[in-house]
């Protein structure tokens, strides 16, 4: 078995919604059945017990069925949430499309490496280690995936259908895209200022603010040095608490402490963490954290220092042990609780208790592990949203905005929290930028809280997904043309427009990328941009095949036609039909309340509506074709031409729009250019743009090289009228043939080549076409070869002219720039010449520098 290439399909693609990987894989005949391999199936299953595959004589298990069922399986049995696996033939014998689902990209790529090697392992009957392969799968999602807080967060916001994307391997995610985006790092927003958190990591200037806002909170004040420290406690009296005046998560801290020793030992390590050192006076009483989101305190915890209950059996250290194995408690915040560590600090507070780490406590007694009750060294939480005083709750909420937090973590000490902090004495000791929301998900004891919805709705009013019109556009030919028209309509009704095509990255008509941008990765790029209110997607063939789409789904999708010479016969998709299912892609992630616009006239097209989770608009020139009409007759969306108007009609509405008022369509002449125009009219409809913006927009919409290179340009040469164009399939040489007959002309000459990754038959097809309808034609060779020998396109093209009924001078030159020229010496006043050009800018440029000279 080999595996030639691996793929991460990142958004929607062929096989399902979901991310996943997909392998190419080609097994030997023996390997087509692993029936035919004695003991293989006995030696896999001994290896992996859990693997799931069925096979019998009328469905044999190949290698690489067993291969995807392997890297589904390692998956889950690690505990990563995939169900979506797929094994596909593929046109070469002995090759097939291995798809499985991941969550994490890493992950599913570690999974297919080991279903390999489990293979090869059982294959061979050598040993394979599945417990050390699922425990480097584990590791692996729990270093890479989203933490409990920021993931709680994540899937408050996928609850709502708003969308999100995770910029680094950290905790840092955007929510909604272009102008609607927000961004988090854990529980901080793009809102948390940083003035905010400067406030917020100085203890002492924190304490000064909200004492000024007369919510309580412990004396004290900050000192330089050890002796310092020592006179401050002395001063005020009783037991105090040293820590950090810029600490986090309870580093540094020592609460509860009176004598000079303690005090010089918690300065020093205090000091460690920062030069500035804080002893304020220990408020006796339980530690609480309330978290405050907005104005709104949402949840409540009374946390308990890490502690341990002997048994009068085992050590300290035993018992710590055993605790530490609760599958509730990890090594970092992957975790609801932190592991226990048997530390200095530690083994300081456990000498407070007269204990070491061997000591054996007796039954029932609490030994203490650490001063604070952080859950990230190792402490627990009670959840007591339900008992907050609501002055409590106010002042809690007052300290969040004094410090100036939209999401806040306020650590209070007091003896319960029923009453007010006033009557017990209690108070604010410190107040949290980017809280763990650990202990309020997930609580030792109590229940759970919605804290990650809670931020959402903070984040996001109600109703509103985050999300902008995204209109996403296929097919095989007009994709690009309509693409611009659309994204031209938006801008007429004053929204801020990103655009992709094959030219490029377009945001408000500036283009900030160049070559080929009709992937995933360029829509992805559009969606990050915050100037940008609307999107419009040309989305090609090879994207969706190579990564899935760049959105999870979009308002609008439009698919012009399918045709043949559509890169047929590359990545496995060798017909027609297999185009269709590629295209479909962009129907079956229409939202729900979206819209599937489709041209009935293409049968291939026409069906795409059974895929379409919302609803279908359908345009054809011809308003009685069946799919029209009975699609007219349901009482839905139709766009089509009755002469010489466009009209879109639903029930007894209808709109028209004079072909003469649209420049693109030369009066209705050019009718693929009408069928393009109806397309996009389709589409504005769908987004409820008004009628007359898209009027405006259809009149004012100029076809030429600046705003649609390459789509049926036309420029006038000396009297001669020149066309440039990038038709490069039979389908685009058909549509382009019937406009140009449409126009007069004295004599009509091509300038054609071809490229290199089409078929054969394509490539003479094209040729066959244009040499019944052109009189002079001059064949050149691209740039490009795409593989293919010198000369080779070029015979082929000539090939196709053998019959010709028109062609009575065909030439062959080298070189695009040089056929042009040729082509333009040949012109003579009321000729027409059409240019399928190769490089379109370049060759755009050099046309337009000789029709200026002339």
């Amino acid at each position: 078995m080999e595996i030639s290439r691996i793929r991460a399909l990142r958004g929607p693609n062929l096989w399902s919604r979901h991310t996943a990987i997909e392998a190419i894989v080609s097994c030997t005949d023996d390997e087509l059945e692993i029936a035919r391999i004695p003991g293989f199936e006995g030696r896999l299953r001994a290896r992996f017990p859990a693997i799931d595959f069925m096979h019998d004589q009328e469905h044999p298990c190949s290698f690489a069925h067993v291969l995807e069922s392997a890297a589904l399986g390692l998956q889950a049995q690690a505990g990563c949430p995939v169900t979506f696996s797929r094994t596909v033939q593929t046109v070469e014998t002995g090759t097939f499309q291995v798809v499985a689902e991941y969550t994490e990209e890493a992950v599913g790529r570690l999974a297919f490496e080991l279903a390999e090697q489990l293979c090869a392992s059982a294959l061979a009957d050598t040993p394979f280690d599945l417990t050390d392969a699922l425990e480097r799968l584990r590791s692996l999602d729990e270093d890479i995936r989203l933490g409990p807080s920021t993931g709680s967060i994540v899937d408050a916001a996928v609850k709502r259908g708003i969308p999100y994307r995770r910029l680094t391997e950290g905790s840092m995610v955007q929510f909604g895209w272009g102008s609607k985006q927000r961004r988090i790092q854990a529980a901080e927003t793009d809102s948390s200022s940083a003035i905010a958190e400067s406030i917020a990591q100085d203890k002492e200037l924190t304490k000064k603010l909200l004492d000024a806002a007369g919510v309580p909170v412990p004396i004290g004040r900050s000192v330089t040095s050890a002796e310092d420290a020592w006179k401050v406690a002395e001063e005020l009296g009783g037991r105090v608490v040293v820590k950090p005046r810029d600490g986090n998560q309870g580093k540094g801290v020592a609460v509860n402490i009176a004598t000079r020793e303690e005090v010089l030992a918690a300065y020093e390590v205090a000091a460690k963490i920062s030069s500035d050192v804080i002893v304020e006076r220990y408020l006796p009483g339980y530690d609480f954290r309330m978290l405050v989101v907005g104005n709104e305190l949402v949840a409540a915890a009374r946390r308990a220092p890490p502690q341990v209950i002997g048994d009068g059996v085992r050590t300290v250290r035993e018992l710590i042990e055993e605790v530490n194995r609760d599958p509730l408690r990890g090594d970092g915040h992957a975790t609801s609780l932190t592991k226990i560590r048997l530390d200095t600090i530690a083994l300081s507070v456990l000498a407070k208790q007269g204990h070491t780490a061997d000591s054996v406590p007796a039954k029932g007694v609490h030994v203490v592990l650490r001063n604070n009750a952080n859950l990230s060294t190792g402490g627990t939480a009670t959840d007591v949203t339900d008992d907050v005083h609501p002055e409590v709750a106010a002042r809690a909420v007052e300290a969040a905005q004094m410090v100036g937090l939209d999401i806040c973590g306020v650590d209070v000490v007091c003896e319960n929290v029923i009453q007010p902090l006033e009557e017990q004495g209690g108070g604010i000791v410190e107040v949290n930028a980017a809280p763990g929301l650990r202990m309020h998900l997930q609580p030792s004891y109590g229940k759970g809280r919605a804290v990650g919805e809670a931020i959402i709705n903070m984040m996001y009013g109600r109703g509103d997904d985050g999300r902008i019109p995204v209109v996403a556009v296929s097919g095989t030919n007009g994709k690009t043309t309509t693409t611009r028209l659309i994204a031209h309509m938006l801008a007429t009704s004053k929204l801020r427009v990103g655009m992709t095509g094959t030219d490029g990255v377009y945001i408000q008509d500036k283009r900030i990328d160049t070559g080929d941008c009709s992937g995933p990765r360029s829509a992805r790029n559009v969606l990050l941009h915050p100037d940008v209110d609307a999107a419009v997607f040309e989305t090609a063939r090879g994207g969706i095949l190579r990564e899935g789409l760049g959105f999870d789904r979009c308002n609008v999708a439009v698919v012009t036609n399918l045709g043949v010479g559509d890169h047929l016969g590359l990545n496995y998709i060798s017909t027609v039909e297999d185009l269709a299912v590629v295209k479909r892609v962009i129907v079956q992630n229409v939202a729900p309340n979206g819209m599937a616009v489709l041209n009935a006239a293409d049968p291939m097209v026409a069906k795409m509506a059974k895929a379409c989770p919302g609803s279908v608009t359908y345009f054809a020139v011809d308003r009685h074709h069946p799919v029209m009409a009975t699609h007219r007759a349901k009482g839905r969306r139709v766009v089509y031409r009755d002469g010489d108007a466009i009209v879109a009609l639903q029930g007894s509405f209808q709109h028209r729009f004079p072909l003469a008022e649209i420049p693109l369509t030369r009066n209705g002449a050019i009718g693929f250019q009408v069928e393009n125009a109806m397309a996009a009219i389709g589409a504005a409809w769908a987004l409820e743009l008004d009628w007359q913006v898209i009027r405006t927009a259809l009149g004012s919409f100029v076809n030429d090289s600046g705003t649609a290179p390459g789509r049926f340009n036309v420029f006038d040469y000396r009297g001669a009228m020149l066309i440039a164009d990038y038709g490069h399939n039979p389908d685009a040489i058909q549509a382009l043939v019937g406009a140009v007959e449409a126009m007069p002309a004295k004599r009509r000459a091509v300038v054609i080549s071809g490229a290199g990754d089409r078929r054969d038959e394509d490539l003479r097809r094209q040729t066959e076409i244009l040499g019944d309808a052109f009189d002079d034609v001059i064949l050149y060779e691209d740039q490009c070869q795409r593989g293919r020998a010198d000369g080779e396109v070029v015979g082929l093209l000539r090939e196709g002219l053998r019959n010709a009924r028109r062609a009575s001078h065909v030439q062959e030159i080298v070189g695009e720039f040089l056929a042009i020229d040729t082509a333009l010496a040949r012109l003579q006043p009321g000729d027409l010449c059409l240019i399928l050009i190769d490089q379109v800018e370049e060759a755009l440029e050099h046309i337009g520098k000789r029709v200026k000279e002339a």
